[in-house]
């Protein structure tokens, strides 16, 4: 038997009235998952535990099976792991955006934040500003390491575990009274927006209508994290397909293989038939046991505020990922379990993540069994069944 799961990053959403009262789940054409969901168990899940924020840290822990209470440490450890540092005990990450500020005039305090994402900035355009703020800002006490897209990396030695806001709570708000306390912080965030707004590179991106990459935004401090080993927890040889540091971070901490699939860049137009059949080929000619193929689409799209951009992601999920891996495995005569579900909300009307519960449906190709239900939000609840805790549910899967 393998397992598989598919990962659609902040898929779930509310009722939204320019789609006639449907959810994007409800109003995508997804003619895959429904099949599929006819064949399968339908239910929700909470995902985030109780007094957590609700993030893809600890939601995608809590989809793998660990529980974050235990496990988590903070979100920029785990993707330290994926870029590969090294961490001593006394090192705290920082996650280090490079996000858009507004181009005005005003003291940097009185900035709004515009793009959490600075227009999807390729990981070549992001690693040229950080190296120019590197230049200027870094010491031996704050390291600065390239990550992806605009997701970077910070280690502060000697430092403190220290509440910061992830820049994309606060899209279109005035961010003086969001920056960090620590003064040392909130100065290299202020000079970055000296060194990065009229940077060439920036003025290029501005004549091409593409937002400047302009100020860090340090959040999602933490120590090094301490994983328990995927196999030897639940007995599967497991690998990771994702195009994010974040998850990529959590496999190299669970001794899960991570798979690299060319032209995954986490955005709209990823490579998602690249990363379906990296999962038949690691499944069945590399003999694998389970699969997480994790797709980021449908949460930027949901901070963007793009509902059609959104309900293309959940529909680019269900015909060029979903349907490719059941056609593949089906044709091959492999025995299979596939779940698929979000790992959080990421509602169009607040374009950040909540903690609401997630609908999933759980397909096993050796049963039969007859559903009157659809996979999304609506018929989850209608369903009746509940997972309490999200760390319990690839039990489910694994039964």
């Amino acid at each position: 038997m393998k397992y598989v799961i598919i990962l659609g990053d902040g898929m779930s959403d509310e009722p939204i009235e320019l789609l006639g009262g449907k959810t994007p789940l409800e109003y995508a054409t997804t003619p895959t998952m429904d099949a599929i969901s006819q064949m399968a168990e339908i239910g929700l899940c909470h995902t985030i535990p109780e007094g957590m924020k609700p993030g893809s840290d600890t939601a995608n822990l809590s989809v793998l099976g660990y529980d974050p209470k235990q496990y988590y440490t903070g979100r920029s450890p785990l993707e330290a792991l994926s870029i590969g540092v090294d961490m001593k005990s006394t090192d705290i990450a920082l996650r280090c955006n490079i996000v858009t500020l507004s181009d005005d005039n005003l003291p940097y305090e009185e900035k709004s934040i515009i793009d959490h994402s600075s227009s999807e900035i390729s990981t070549e355009d992001a690693a040229v500003l950080l190296e120019a703020v590197r230049q200027v800002l870094e010491t031996d006490t704050y390291k600065y390491y390239v990550g992806t897209s605009y997701r970077h990396l910070t280690i502060w030695d000697k430092g403190e575990v220290v509440d910061l806001t992830p820049p994309h709570d606060i899209l279109g708000k005035v961010i003086g009274s969001y920056l960090p306390e620590d003064k040392n912080l909130k100065e290299m965030m202020r000079k970055s927006y000296e060194i990065l707004n009229e940077h060439p590179l920036n003025i290029d991106r501005a004549k091409k209508g593409l937002n400047k990459a302009n100020s860090l935004w340090f959040w999602g401090a933490g120590t090094r994290p301490a994983l328990t080993s995927f196999e030897e927890k639940f007995g599967k040889k497991g690998v990771m397909i994702s195009a994010v540091d974040l998850l990529k971070g959590i496999a190299v901490g669970a001794d899960m293989k991570v798979v690299e699939v060319e032209g995954a860049d986490g955005t709209l137009h990823t490579n998602y038939e690249g990363k379906a059949r990296a999962a038949v080929q690691e499944l069945l000619d590399n003999n694998y046991d389970f699969a997480y193929i994790h797709v980021e689409a449908p949460d930027e799209m949901g901070h963007q505020g793009s509902t059609m951009n959104k309900i293309k992601a959940i529909e680019y999920l269900d015909e060029r990922v979903i349907k490719i891996l059941k056609e593949e495995l089906d044709q091959r005569g492999a025995e299979y379990r596939l779940l698929v579900m979000p790992d959080h909300p990421t509602p169009i009307a607040c374009r950040t993540h909540t903690s609401d519960p997630v609908p999933y449906m759980l397909f096993d190709s050796t049963k039969t069994l007859v559903s009157n239900l659809l996979y999304n939000e609506a018929d989850a609840k209608r369903s009746g069944n509940v997972v309490d805790n999200g760390y319990e549910m690839i039990h489910k899967l694994f039964a």
